[in-house]
């Protein structure tokens, strides 16, 4: 990376006035888009999920734990490595404590179609304290768009189809494990309802530590796909591509 330029306190207090300007219409403009995505529509979920936790199986009602809302990360699983994706572990290594979501009625949960006899292990490794649990033999990940299998359903990732994606250039999304966020709500009569999701760089926002690294001179140093497990870091890994 090129050095930053050095500059006088007043030439950078007036460069900085200047950002700051940017910075308060990114504000704006992010505000606005939070309420237009509160006044999305939601979809009646119908399926009978079924789904592989610490307390055994559950349903998707279950996954509230009693809450209004539930946002739940989908996991990629590797199934060569017999972990999670690295890339979406960092992920999940940012999420804050959860007395606050849960002051907020809302449940936070990952799911991966990793087997749960593989994903309980893992998920004592990372050390991480929010739910998880196994989508593995179920439709949830193909209805949700994050298992990839054109034998099974119709691939659709990011809200495209698999020939859009090809031209895009983004093949490696039309195929096999991919990250998203979904969020849903739960009515008196605990109906469960699908909100919103999203995809690929949707869940850039998530990631505390890379909010943190913009702040840097250095920023972001390394690609989202070059992650890490965080219990890996100075030793050889394999990345998530």
């Amino acid at each position: 990376m090129t050095r930053p330029a050095e500059a006088t306190r007043e030439e950078w207090l007036s460069a900085r006035k200047r950002l700051l300007a940017q910075e308060k219409e990114l504000t704006r403009r992010l505000d606005a888009l939070s309420a237009a995505r509160r006044e999305l529509p939601m979809v009646r979920i119908d399926k009978d999920y079924v789904f592989e936790g610490e307390s055994g199986k559950a349903s998707l009602a279950d996954l509230f734990e009693g809450r209004r809302q539930l946002i739940v990360y989908h996991m990629m699983w590797r199934w060569d490595l017999d972990a999670g994706c690295p890339s979406c572990a960092m992920l999940l290594d940012n999420v804050g404590h959860l007395a606050h979501l849960h002051a907020q009625d809302t449940t936070f949960a990952s799911v991966s179609r990793g087997p749960w006899e593989s994903l309980r292990p893992y998920r004592d490794r990372m050390g991480w304290a929010f739910p998880m649990y196994s989508s593995f033999g179920g439709d949830f990940n193909y209805d949700f768009h994050v298992t990839l299998d054109e034998s099974i359903a119709p691939v659709e990732y990011n809200y495209l189809g698999k020939a859009e994606l090809e031209r895009k250039g983004q093949a490696w999304h039309a195929e096999g494990e991919q990250p998203g966020t979904s969020v849903f709500w739960r009515d008196d009569d605990d109906m469960v309802f699908h909100t919103y999701s999203s995809y690929s760089r949707g869940g850039d926002i998530l990631i505390g530590t890379h909010n943190y690294l913009d702040l840097t001179p250095l920023g972001r140093q390394r690609h989202v796909g070059e992650a890490m497990h965080h219990d890996h870091y100075g030793a050889d890994q394999n990345h998530c591509h």
